[in-house]
């Protein structure tokens, strides 16, 4: 305990009344948050007799060095400060969902003079419309996205008719999915002619909008465009899922229930929901909780009831549960008071409801199994292969690998890219490029002894970025690049493992160059599989980076060319053109509007790209 913190007295202190109460730990962190009907009976409980107490409550207990507690009018109050609290502070030993899923929504805010389509993740009461919630976020950004095309509704966001007439239309005028208001190329009236055909859709009335659909689906069947009936399939079954979903939500059937059910393994749990509308079950959806050792089922179902309905919108009229929970009664309170209808929480001991949960359970199980394998594999993809390499070198504890390579075409703009994984796993904030200052022309060798000096120089003068050395360096060629990458860290004083990856007569890796010697390695197995994925992305991040230089160096070069453009100019025009391809495509009037462009050298532009 806190020397400061008497126990005892503040034991004597906790008042008869609801509220929430916060413990803490060694280093004076939050490990744990609850609730209690009487703050007085429910933190003694901790502190009294170990008789009866779970593993999870012992371990918590003989880390707390002192509590706090904040008083509250109701136990539903205590409840909804709880939810808060925990969602802030993320405590230790409170059973946490992982992923804090909210069930988005379609927004069309009307009072806009341009209204746009957007999804959301909260219904708030701005006086825009929602539609929803739906239980696939995919189907609604298809669905968002097939509106947008069909009734040219725009997706940008410019403060409109403020900002009209600022900018240059964007793309999707160019190709016929938006009216361009941006340019006052339509009224609002009509525009809004346009909107109140989306809301009719998004309404139920999705009748004619399938049928435009597939009409484009048969005749791109009929030309033997598949793909692209393939696509317009996909936007079918988007449109169903959203007309299903949308009905369900303006329902207050009392048939509406979610059914709850868990598995749990170790520290993982996989909670599996049931959504049943109207008597059929429309979806489902399971979320992963990271729990303490030992945690009791109704603690799990309690706590995910919590966190899940603080963040969903649509709360159902019952919700089916697999045990009963404390504080139940609360918990309903504060869902009728958040649906504005009472809420039923059951735990059904038999029965179709019952059927239903054990469903649910089943479910659950298999997800946390298909999981667990999952985390398996993929275990042995990054740590399982960097433990495989360990074992090859005679080396324990890699976890920080780095790879170096170099690209130019012809000596032009040579450069070099040094990757970095970690425990398998690209870590792509570490990478870093370089563009070769000390070496004229082709030397590949030279120009990768500057790469690595300048990196472990770096490293040496503690710049930010390059002061982590790597646990082994993994050198693309063999012996050559070992030794100058060796000779490199010797002059520095640093002592880094160096491996090579040698390659047979097909440029294919066979094993490994270490310390004077060729290790062969089994090409079927992770460690292999990883080091040709290090390889393929050393190169590739060094390809893409010669080749935005050398993209870069064309346009310059060609721009220059053009009479009355100078550097002045030429970089206004690279500023407000993305590339080449977008100039070319750009009309005279979208040119002059670059800075310090006029009429005549806007033309001189556009006659030499359309020349040339």
């Amino acid at each position: 305990m806190n020397e400061d913190f008497k126990l005892e007295e503040e034991l004597k202190k906790l008042p008869d009344k609801p509220g929430v109460y916060i413990m803490h730990g060694q280093k004076d962190e939050i490990i744990y948050i609850g609730k209690a009907v009487v703050l007085k009976n429910r933190v003694r409980q901790y502190f009294q007799s170990s008789r009866g107490k779970s593993p999870k409550i012992l371990r918590m207990v003989s880390q707390i060095t002192r509590f706090e507690y904040i008083i509250t009018d109701s136990e539903t109050e205590a409840l909804v400060l709880e939810c808060n609290l925990i969602k802030e502070h993320r405590p230790k030993y409170n059973t946490m969902l992982k992923d804090d899923k909210a069930y988005p929504f379609i927004r069309v805010d009307v009072s806009e003079a341009y209204p746009r389509i957007r999804i959301a993740r909260q219904m708030k009461r701005d006086g825009a419309k929602y539609f929803g919630p739906f239980t696939s976020a995919g189907a609604v950004k298809d669905a968002i996205e097939l509106l947008q095309k069909l009734f040219m509704i725009r997706s940008c966001n410019r403060a409109l008719p403020e900002q009209e007439g600022r900018e240059r239309p964007c793309l999707n005028y160019h190709i016929h999915q938006c009216a361009a208001p941006c340019q006052g190329y339509i009224s609002s009236e009509e525009y809004k002619k346009n909107v109140e055909k989306a809301l009719s859709f998004l309404s139920g009335h999705v009748e004619p909008v399938k049928n435009l659909v597939k009409e484009k689906m048969n005749a791109a069947a009929e030309a033997l465009e598949f793909e692209e009936a393939a696509g317009y399939r996909e936007l079918l079954n988007s449109i169903d899922h959203i007309a299903v979903s949308q009905k369900v939500t303006n329902t207050q059937s009392l048939k509406d229930r979610d059914v709850i059910a868990c598995a749990v393994e170790k520290n993982e749990a996989v909670v599996q929901v049931f959504f049943v509308r109207e008597g059929q079950m429309i979806g489902r959806e399971h979320f992963h909780m990271s729990i303490p050792e030992g945690e009791e089922e109704t603690e799990i179902i309690e706590n995910f009831i919590k966190q899940y309905y603080s963040g969903t919108p649509f709360i159902p009229y019952e919700i089916l549960i697999p045990c009963d929970i404390d504080g139940a009664d609360a918990v309903a309170d504060w869902l009728s008071s958040r649906r504005g209808a009472k809420v039923y929480i059951h735990a059904p001991k038999k029965g179709d409801k019952e059927k239903l949960l054990e469903l649910a359970k089943r479910n659950a199980a298999l997800v946390l199994t298909q999981d667990s394998l999952k985390l398996k594999r993929e275990e042995e993809r990054t740590l399982g292969a960097m433990r495989e390499l360990g074992e090859y070198l005679g080396l324990c504890g890699l976890v920080r690998t780095e790879s170096f390579d170099i690209s130019n075409t012809g000596g032009f703009e040579s450069v070099g890219s040094m990757v970095v994984y970690e425990n398998g796993r690209p870590k792509k904030a570490d990478y870093r490029k370089f563009k070769i200052k000390w070496v004229q022309g082709i030397n590949d060798y030279a120009s990768m002894e500057e790469v690595l000096t300048r990196r472990f120089e770096r490293a040496k003068g503690g710049s930010k970025g390059f002061d982590r050395l790597p646990d082994i360096i993994l050198m693309d060629g063999g012996r050559g690049q070992v030794n100058i990458c060796e000779s490199v860290l010797e002059k520095l004083g640093l002592d880094i493992p160096v491996a090579g990856m040698v390659k047979d007569d097909r440029h294919r890796t066979r094993g490994l160059y270490y310390k004077n010697v060729e290790i062969p390695i089994d090409t079927q197995g992770e460690c292999f599989k990883l080091i040709t994925r290090i390889q393929d992305e050393t190169h590739r991040f060094a390809i893409e980076y010669h080749k935005s230089l050398r993209s870069a160096a064309q346009t310059r070069s060609v721009l220059l060319d053009i009479p009355g453009i100078g550097e002045k100019r030429r970089k206004a025009l690279m500023a407000a053109f993305s590339s080449m391809e977008e100039l070319k495509n750009a009309s005279v009037e979208e040119i002059a509007k670059a800075d310090g462009m006029n009429r005549p050298s806007a033309e001189a532009v556009y006659r030499f790209l359309h020349e040339v």
